[in-house]
């Protein structure tokens, strides 16, 4: 893994920081019960501007005429690496990670006041954390303390977030070189769940099947808790129990991706437990995939965010008159709302290494513009609960199709491949 990119990013985010110090601290490790920790995952601003996946860990960034990025993280310990495992320690990963300096994790409260004398702005994630802002306060405080001294501290606080929002919205070539690989393995995790499919599994059979493909091919894992939804299931749009049987005749919605060097994928398949759509199946199916691609045919460069929902709205509120699950002018349904009876979410939204990514939807009152590197998700559905006034043979379909998208020079490409359309599915799924 190349470390080129993490050095430009800390490079930039100093010319942002001025004559300020900005203060990155990754994510503690979380016990899960007794002795047992969760699975480790770093911060991703953290991970964004360092490549260094190990826990105790902070950057700072000294701005000014001679710039310098520090690193703080554990040092090495043969017995606790006999237990944990690898660290790099300090001096180690200096070199490794193109850092300017690093330090001992247990010096960064003795070292941070030194770092915060006579810089005029300190950056931070104000209020993300609060031991973290009362750790920061006290080496404040200490600068303060030597203001007879001829010392000060910092007089502007603030919010990093803002500025490592921006820088990520647009991905580099890593970035998208990385997010590539986790497309098609959690493509191909969708393919291998649709070939495993029968009547008569658990829901949670097809997410072990999803779970085998992503580390069998180098995934670190599932990237989200996966949904694997079979019948009205579906129409639970966050349903994670993942434990009922598959009936024969209906549909099981997954959505699932994996994470590849903190990069996440998100995909989202429906499609027959029995490998067969049925006419009505069918007919929602089309609807949906439609506005699929009217959305995606409204995302490109120079157009706001915001365009790719308001052509899958349209399309979806024209399926649903077509279902007879509407009636009335279909202009007058959708400044009414009534669609969102059936659809109640956004079509897409930030894809990086967070699943929703960092970055700003609006600018003032203005959706954001897509810019080439902007990479989304495209995921308009149509859940249809059993209801009085909804035909039984429509009653409890739930679908969503969703696919990775990157913002392009031209246009957009869709860099997700697992089976989409009815005849890709109906053939993957053929069990002859």
């Amino acid at each position: 893994m190349s470390h080129a990119p993490h050095i430009a990013r800390r490079r930039q985010l100093l010319k942002t920081i001025a004559d300020g110090v900005a203060i990155i601290p990754t994510a503690p490790e979380v016990v899960r019960n007794r002795d047992a920790h969760y699975p480790y995952r770093f911060d991703s601003y953290f991970w964004y501007l360092s490549g260094f996946a190990e826990p105790e860990a902070v950057i700072v960034l000294v701005g000014g005429k001679r710039p310098k990025s520090i690193l703080f993280c554990r040092d090495k310990h043969e017995e606790r690496e006999i237990w944990d495992g690898y660290r790099y320690g300090p001096k180690a990963a200096k070199t490794a990670f193109g850092f300017d300096a690093a330090y001992s994790i247990e010096q960064f409260d003795q070292k941070l006041p030194e770092l915060l004398v006579d810089r005029d702005t300190l950056w931070h994630a104000v209020g993300h954390d609060e031991a973290w802002d009362a750790r920061i306060a006290r080496a404040l405080n200490a600068v303060r303390a030597q203001a007879r001294a001829g010392k000060r501290a910092p007089r502007a606080i603030h919010d990093l977030r803002a500025e490592l929002d921006a820088m990520r919205l647009i991905k580099d070539e890593s970035e998208l070189a990385t997010m590539q690989r986790a497309a098609d393995i959690a493509s191909a995790g969708h393919l291998r769940a649709m070939r495993a499919c029968r009547p008569g599994l658990a829901e949670y059979a097809l997410e072990a099947e999803l779970s085998y493909e992503f580390r069998r091919q180098g995934a670190a894992g599932h990237a989200y808790t996966p949904i694997v939804a079979g019948g009205s299931n579906a129409c639970v749009l966050h349903y994670v129990e993942n434990n009922k049987p598959l009936a024969d005749g209906s549909l099981v919605l997954i959505d699932a991706g994996c994470e590849v060097e903190g990069y996440a994928a998100d995909i989202t398949r429906s499609f027959p437990v029995n490998g067969r759509f049925s006419a009505a199946q069918k007919d929602v199916y089309e609807i949906v995939l439609a506005a699929q691609a009217a959305a995606i045919a409204a995302t490109a460069p120079g157009r706001h965010f915001m365009e790719a929902h308001d052509a899958a709205v349209r399309v979806l509120t024209r399926g649903l008159i077509d279902l007879k699950l509407l009636a009335g002018d279909l202009d007058n349904l959708i400044e009414k709302g009534d669609f969102r009876r059936f659809y109640m979410h956004r079509t897409g939204h930030w894809l990086g290494l967070d699943v929703h990514d960092a970055g700003e939807y609006k600018a003032g009152e203005q959706w954001t513009v897509l810019q080439p590197g902007m990479t989304i998700t495209v995921e308009p559905g149509l859940y249809l609960r059993p209801a009085a006034d909804v035909p039984a043979a429509l009653a409890g379909i739930g679908i969503r199709i969703e696919d990775d998208i990157r913002v392009t020079a031209d246009g957009c490409a869709v860099y997700t491949t697992a089976p989409k359309t009815v005849a890709e599915i109906e053939a993957v799924m053929r069990h002859d």
